[in-house]
């Protein structure tokens, strides 16, 4: 992918620090089925795993081993990592296609064989060649008898008088002493260095002899070693399929891996692109920005026109929607609600956003948008971003000109989004059922960008009024106006009007809608008490019946009985019987009558009586007025509503109070219990920021302090921690 488009869409940082969480640096594209990648990618996601150690790229020594080369030992050990490692992930439970496709990876015997000969720091073990662990030892003992030999010479009577300092000065590579000139009376040794003031470095005769010995060691140890990489070379040169494969595999699985992890480390989410091109976005926000506005939209014709304020966050929502769909190509983890997202399937990303002008190519900025959007046309599957179409020539000629090669790349099946300052071409364009329309929206009380869009209009610049929020004079702006013409003032007034109305007119639908939910829950809920209650009937008839039968039965007992006495005894047990019977009593609320103004339930739901009349009464229930039986009503005794007025709460602030808390090594349930102690002795304390430290581990316990932070009332807002503070192991909490 061209590093030229990454930065045009702001993704830079994001992918630095996608990369810090690969073992190796590849493609961002993973070949292969997308749909199983991203299957293997949600399963890894719920697992706990060890990440694979840094691995370095192992084509050369490939090419060399198919030409029976002999590798050194130390590039034999980076085979023998990703050996090991999938001998590890095989032994994880793994369930799906994850274990499906582990399941088909065979490792041969004799390259475990030859990954169990090396220990951590890629060293030969001990059992592998009973030479080297002499050898090791012998090198142990020479560094030891060297070291006591350079201690013994230093510290020597006949030399002190020469030595200017007692320590060990590694010059060159060699352990050498400082001394003074005239030194060679009393020690044998050559000079290695002089130093700047005029003294000398010297070797002494007698750690040269040892060095020898010791190289003379290092050199029989080197010899046994390359004795069993070139037997272990040649048996990698016979496994070359597998070597190709299983490096091949290796980078797979850290595709995989690095995207699990950052998803876990910064709570992300990812979203499978479907075989179509329809953009659907919800609270979708882009990695570069801290603490952002997440934005939702449906883009699903072929071109997109974002209109609107100044500085309202067009660019950015553009830059967005090309984001989104490339991260989801990728199978890139984002911020998003994946579940109610939907991104569709794109071959190519392309972006129109800086201004192509240069000194060095001659080009104007006019012309050099011709030649970009001249090579577009030879396209099929683009998604493309366009940042002020306009830019570089006269808005009205462009309008005209940018309407007709709109529409020839909508026939081309390209799909744009566009942002622009003019109204034009937007007026143009809106006759194609293809084209749809986002205006950014402003806030007229404050004077403000509410980096929020409104689908389906033509949104106005407000070039006055943030021209006076920089700084303009108002004389100016009042001027600028007054050349603009009171017309097409008129008409932007109008364009206002319109916006707002309909994004009033948006929020009132929400509300029905919201209304209309909380109703269906109301007549469920009612549905759901019902049918409970007739259950209930249904048993106490049942039990009735039964219960009366017995009576019954024991009744007639007594006339087939001759005895007068057993006769009696009979009916006796029978009345017995029937007394025993227990009735269902029914509450006519004859104890509690219901006032105007009562907190009552009807069966599950709970409401406010509005009005009684006879035997009925209206309730208020979540907005929702109903009429419902008087009789089936119950008072809803809410204490935490109405408190006993003498009762006096007195809160003191706690002695104890930190701006910070640590929760490493927590379990959730403990952190959590912790956090909001920590909160609420913030909030006495009268803190207005504070740090909590979680670290990032498996990320389960970072996930659950972030939607704690959510949820939580007193939270205005939170983020990552900077770099030298905890990073992403912390987070900042304003109160």
């Amino acid at each position: 992918m061209k590093n030229e488009l990454l930065g045009q869409l702001d993704l830079g940082e994001y992918l630095e620090r996608f990369s810090s969480f690969l073992a190796r640096q590849k493609e961002l594209f993973i070949p292969g089925d997308s749909k199983i990648h991203f299957e293997c990618i949600l399963e890894l996601s719920e697992h706990d795993f060890n990440p694979p150690n840094k691995i370095k790229a192992l084509n050369d020594e490939l090419m060399r081993l198919s030409k029976n080369g002999v590798l050194h030992v130390s590039e034999i050990y980076e085979f023998a990592k990703i050996i090991s490692y999938f001998s590890y992930l095989k032994k994880l439970k793994f369930q799906g296609s994850l274990s499906r496709w582990l399941d088909k990876i065979i490792l041969p015997e004799d390259m475990l064989q030859i990954a169990s000969s090396f220990d951590k720091n890629g060293e030969l073990k001990d059992e592998v060649d009973a030479r080297l662990v002499d050898l090791r030892h012998a090198l142990k003992l020479k560094g030891e008898e060297i070291a006591t030999a350079l201690r013994q010479i230093a510290y020597s009577k006949s030399l002190s008088s020469y030595l200017v300092d007692t320590q060990i000065h590694y010059i060159n590579e060699s352990e050498t002493l400082l001394v003074r000139g005239g030194f060679n009376h009393v020690l044998k040794a050559s000079i290695v260095a002089r130093s700047s003031g005029g003294h000398f470095y010297v070797e002494p005769e007698r750690i040269a002899t040892l060095k020898r010995e010791q190289s003379r060691l290092n050199d029989e140890k080197q010899m046994i070693i390359y004795e069993h990489a070139k037997a272990m070379s040649e048996r990698m040169s016979k496994a070359l399929a597998f070597l190709k494969f299983i490096n091949g595999a290796f980078d797979i699985f850290d595709a995989y891996s690095a995207r699990a992890l950052m998803a876990k480390s910064l709570d992300l989410e990812f979203v499978l692109p479907k075989d179509n091109s329809r953009i659907v976005l919800k609270d979708f926000a882009h990695p570069a920005l801290k603490n952002p506005k997440s934005i939702s939209l449906d883009f699903s014709k072929k071109v997109l026109l974002i209109t609107g304020v100044n500085a309202g966050g067009k660019s950015m929502l553009l830059k967005s929607i090309i984001s989104a769909a490339l991260m989801a190509k990728y199978l890139l983890p984002m911020r998003i609600n994946a579940r109610q997202s939907q991104i569709g399937a794109f071959k190519e990303f392309d972006a129109i956003i800086e201004d192509p002008q240069n000194v060095k190519n001659d080009i104007s900025t006019f012309a050099g948008r011709m030649l970009h959007f001249s090579r577009l046309f030879s396209k099929r599957g683009l998604l493309i971003g366009i940042d002020e179409i306009e830019l570089g020539t006269d808005f009205e000629e462009a309008a005209s000109l940018y309407s007709v090669i709109i529409e020839q790349l909508i026939k081309n099946d390209v799909k744009i989004a566009i942002t622009t300052h003019h109204k034009r071409l937007a007026m143009l364009l809106a006759k194609n059922d293809e084209v749809e329309l986002v205006a950014a929206l402003y806030d007229e009380s404050t004077q403000r960008p509410k980096y929020e869009f409104l689908e389906g209009t033509i949104g106005k610049s407000y070039a006055f009024e943030t021209a006076a929020r920089y700084g303009i004079a108002q004389n100016l702006v009042a001027k600028a106006k007054e050349l603009y013409g009171e017309n097409k003032e008129n008409l932007n007034e109008l364009l206002t009007k319109t916006i707002n109305l309909e994004a009033d007119l948006k929020e009132r639908i929400k509300r029905v809608q919201a209304k209309e939910s909380k109703l269906d829950e109301l007549i469920s809920a009612q549905k759901e008490a019902n049918e409970s209650e007739f259950e209930r009937t249904r048993a106490i008839v049942a039990r009735l019946e039964r219960e009366y039968n017995e009576a019954i039965n024991e009744a007639k007992k007594a006339i087939n009985l001759n005895n007068t006495k057993d006769k009696q005894r009979a009916i006796n047990a029978a009345n017995e019987r029937k007394k025993s019977i227990a009735k269902p009593k029914q509450s006519l609320n004859q104890n509690e009558p219901i006032a105007v103004g009562d907190s009552v339930k009807y069966g599950l739901s709970k409401g406010v009586v509005l009005a009684i009349n006879k035997k009925e009464a209206t309730i208020n229930s979540n907005g929702i007025s109903l009429r419902v039986p008087l009789y089936a009503l119950k008072k809803y005794h809410n204490n935490a509503q109405k408190p006993a007025p003498s009762v006096r709460l007195s809160v003191q602030k706690p002695k104890s109070a930190s701006v910070s808390l640590d929760l490493h090594g927590l379990r959730v349930d403990e952190a959590l219990e912790q956090l909001d102690k920590f909160i609420s002795d913030a909030l006495l304390a009268g803190f207005s920021e504070v740090s909590v430290f979680h670290g990032m581990g498996t990320g389960r316990l970072a996930r659950a302090v972030s939607e704690f932070l959510k949820a939580h009332p007193s939270v205005e807002s939170f983020s990552d921690a900077p770099a030298n503070a905890g990073g992403y192991g912390a987070k900042i909490v304003r109160l």
